[in-house]
């Protein structure tokens, strides 16, 4: 199709998408979603175009969940393109994105919203917006709801948002660790605690993130527990949290080396695992042989094992 066709399908399309025939507004949409699906080339001519952006912010508002599904695919295709993120991140943008989250009865809805807070944040620039924009509270607030079946897109946009260390206070300050802590500790689903762990180290990097970790109750047991589990990114992610315990506080050493388990799960972990895990239980290994251990604390049964 030639560059003046697709301009012209492509305007069609926008005018039929804000009329008021929800059959009009149904086929426009399908019709830019199959265009910028695959061509970055379609998606920069469709940003380009008049009202094109509002249009499709308004859509995503529709009372009907496949318009809103529709305008959100769209605005995700768009996203895809690096120079349009920044332009996309309005704060009318992160403000509906938010509204969606909070108010949207459609969980497909919901992890389109998601996925779209996620591609938009991956450019630095635009991830103090969002923490500008209240969205940090919204998605922590939005994780913690029951079996979540969005909760893997909202954990990801909140693990790609966190990496700015602003945004990593705010999520703290809005209750982020002891929600993620729950959600390892309660969830069936262990890509999602994988997921919740990984935004847990995110955290650990800085200082407030630290200290919410160390003042967990219990923390060094609930990831010992998670060294028992099938998921590798688990453990790793799990491992990678007991390291950083371990530098910041010699109680979480004592801790663990008091766990009978403990020393056999570095044992396995350290044959059976995957390279990362295998060089976290040598590291782990060495920490609690280095540390001034108690003298009651076995320390020789501990190198036995390993």
């Amino acid at each position: 199709m030639s560059a003046p066709r697709v301009r012209e399908t492509i305007n069609n399309c926008v005018s039929r998408a804000q009329s008021d025939s929800y059959e009009d507004q149904q086929k426009a949409l399908q019709t830019l979603a199959s265009i910028t699906k695959v061509s970055p080339q379609y998606r920069s001519l469709l940003a380009q175009t008049d009202g094109a952006i509002s249009t499709l912010l308004g859509l995503s508002k529709s009372s009907s969940p496949f318009i809103q599904i529709l305008s959100l695919s769209i605005l995700l295709n768009l996203s895809l393109n690096p120079d349009l993120k920044q332009s996309l991140a309005s704060m009318e943008t992160i403000y509906r994105l938010n509204w969606i989250i909070q108010s949207s009865s459609s969980q497909e809805t919901v992890k389109l919203a998601s996925s779209l807070i996620c591609s938009l944040a991956m450019l630095d620039k635009n991830k103090a917006r969002f923490g500008v924009a209240g969205t940090i509270q919204v998605l922590v607030k939005a994780v913690s709801a029951p079996s979540n079946p969005a909760g893997h897109h909202l954990l990801s946009s909140l693990a790609e948002l966190v990496q700015f260390h602003g945004n990593s206070t705010l999520a703290v300050r809005a209750g982020a660790v002891s929600e993620l802590i729950h959600l390892i500790g309660s969830t069936e689903a262990e890509d999602l605690a994988g997921t919740s762990l990984a935004v847990l180290n995110l955290l650990a990097r800085f200082d407030e993130g630290m200290i919410a970790l160390t003042k967990t109750d219990q923390i060094v047991s609930l990831m010992v527990d998670v060294l028992k589990g099938r998921s590798m990114f688990s453990k790793e992610g799990a491992a990678d949290i007991l390291l950083r315990l371990f530098e910041e506080s010699e109680g979480c050493v004592r801790d663990a080396s008091r766990l009978p388990e403990f020393s056999t799960l570095l044992a396995d972990l350290s044959i059976r695992g995957s390279n990362k895990a295998r060089e976290r239980a040598s590291q782990l290994m060495k920490k609690i042989m280095d540390a001034n251990l108690d003298p009651y604390i076995d320390a020789s049964s501990m190198i036995y094992q390993w």
